[in-house]
């Protein structure tokens, strides 16, 4: 997939002023400290109110490999579809891919060429740099975590850390432990880990510069990483638009551009 690192490689350009903004506090004595199951019921159903998705900002790829930043525009249809815009210097459009749960095309606009295929593990790795799942990808664009399987099911351990609830969460069967931090007023999740007793996965997720979007709080900042791979994904919106009427996605690739399959 060398054409498509080369996606990334030709993002060199320098890292925009971000614009982030905050929610206003709640008053302390205002706040109830919810039960576990209230929580995650609370935490889920504001995952689910935000069916697509649109925001414009930052994106930053750090690893071995790579250590570019670039201007992007994101849109989002649940449950299916992810298309990426990547710009450079004066908005000028370098790249495009669409992601779907089952393919991928992906355009390079410099060379006029298109490369389509199967999405596989291998190929969202390579367009997005980390170790993440198709569905996990859509959360994380918009800072959230699917916790469909906690609904029903007791955390390990539950406290409250000064300002953020901690819940972990501990999977035998599959060898996993996940921890949540969770803002106490605003009921957004602040940290995310996941780790693997084996020692073959973690994955760190930080969210911060919250602001309501739908009655939600989403972040603004978010910062996924691949602790053992040294891969670090880091995305910073400008502007965030959820639930827009008749949002479409408008991939266009021209009549004479060369697709080659994969």
């Amino acid at each position: 997939m060398k054409t498509v690192i080369y996606f990334f490689n030709i993002i060199l350009i320098a890292l925009s002023f971000f614009y982030t903004g905050c929610i206003p506090s709640k008053p302390t004595e205002d706040v109830e400290i919810l039960p576990s199951e209230r929580l995650i019921n609370k935490l889920e159903a504001n995952r689910r109110k935000i069916t697509n998705f649109e925001g414009t900002g930052t994106l930053e790829i750090n690893s071995s490999q790579l250590d570019n930043s670039a201007n992007f525009r994101i849109i989002m249809l649940k449950p299916d579809s992810i298309y990426l815009t990547i710009y450079g210097p004066f908005g000028i459009e370098l790249a495009q891919a669409l992601v779907t749960n089952e393919n991928y095309i992906f355009y390079d606009a410099l060379e006029n060429t298109a490369f389509e295929g199967e999405v596989t593990d291998d190929i969202l790795k390579e367009i997005f740099k980390i170790n993440l799942s198709f569905s996990d990808l859509l959360d994380a664009f918009v800072g959230s975590v699917n916790l469909t399987e906690n609904l029903y099911k007791q955390p390990d351990s539950y406290s409250v850390e000064g300002e953020k609830y901690v819940l972990t969460y501990s999977d035998s069967a599959k060898g996993l432990t996940t921890i949540f931090k969770v803002d106490i007023r605003e009921l957004g999740i602040t940290d995310y880990l996941l780790s693997s007793q084996d020692g073959e996965l973690n994955i760190e997720g930080s969210y911060s510069d919250f602001e309501l979007v739908e009655n939600v709080s989403v972040p603004f900042s978010i910062k996924i990483r691949n602790k053992l791979n040294e891969q670090q994904l880091k995305i910073d919106y400008r502007t965030i638009v959820a639930n827009k009427k008749n949002l479409a996605i408008d991939f266009f690739i021209p009549d004479d551009a060369t697709i080659i399959s994969w």
